[in-house]
């Protein structure tokens, strides 16, 4: 059986997407499925004994209790926190190789019923100069998810990576708006509806600031 695979995009950097794959990946750990994880490029890593920590890979494969290898599950990692393709010309360190990442993410999967991918940034940031985590979804056979960070501006954010998931026929599970401050604005009290009214995408719910994803929100990713 080929396993099912979500890649965990957002409008942003900082708008909850490990928290969203962390709570799926438990989740379905909970429901007795076998859960793998990845995380292809994580910058802004910070080094610990010689070697560069990846914060949300090690985040992710502590909420699916999995005994994956990291270099598996996150073989590109950089100190500088940019997009990875700069972050590789920044850091002169080797740029990400869909190929190896595509090696990896078969290795996983073959072991896997659910396979939980976390982005960096948005939909279009740059794995490398000439290929982005649209192209990465396409090749891997990815359903998206798409995390917006609730705050001012971000309907038209919404909206361009949606269109631009549905220019490039990528599957798009569910979008989830994330609370980004504890307090409300008029922007952060009206955006669900307005998102309702705008995307051309199942909107499933919002995450309170600081709060769990709810089992709503969960129930509608997974299934």
């Amino acid at each position: 059986m080929t396993a099912r695979a979500l890649l965990i995009t957002g409008t942003d950097t900082g708008v909850g997407k490990t928290l969203v794959g962390c709570a799926l990946a438990f989740a379905a750990k909970a429901r007795g499925l076998r859960v793998g994880v990845m995380k292809p490029a994580e910058t802004g890593c910070a080094e610990l004994n010689g070697e560069l920590a990846p914060a949300d890979a090690q985040a992710l494969l502590c909420a699916a209790s999995s005994a994956l290898a990291l270099d598996l599950v996150c073989p590109y990692r950089y100190p500088s926190p940019l997009a990875p393709a700069r972050a590789a010309e920044a850091d002169g360190l080797e740029p990400p190789d869909p190929e190896r990442i595509e090696r990896c993410f078969r290795a996983i999967a073959s072991e896997s019923d659910l396979v939980i991918v976390e982005g960096a940034g948005g939909i279009a940031v740059p794995l490398t100069w000439r290929c982005n985590y649209a192209d990465l979804a396409l090749r891997l056979g990815l359903e998206a998810v798409l995390v917006v960070g609730n705050r001012l501006g971000c309907l038209n954010a919404a909206f361009l990576s949606v269109s631009y998931m549905r220019a490039r026929s990528l599957r798009l599970r569910g979008v989830v708006l994330s609370d980004l401050e504890p307090t409300a604005t008029p922007a952060t009290v009206t955006n669900a509806d307005a998102l309702v009214r705008m995307i051309d995408a199942p909107y499933v719910g919002r995450i309170r600031h600081k709060e769990p994803v709810s089992r709503a929100i969960i129930e509608a990713l997974l299934g």
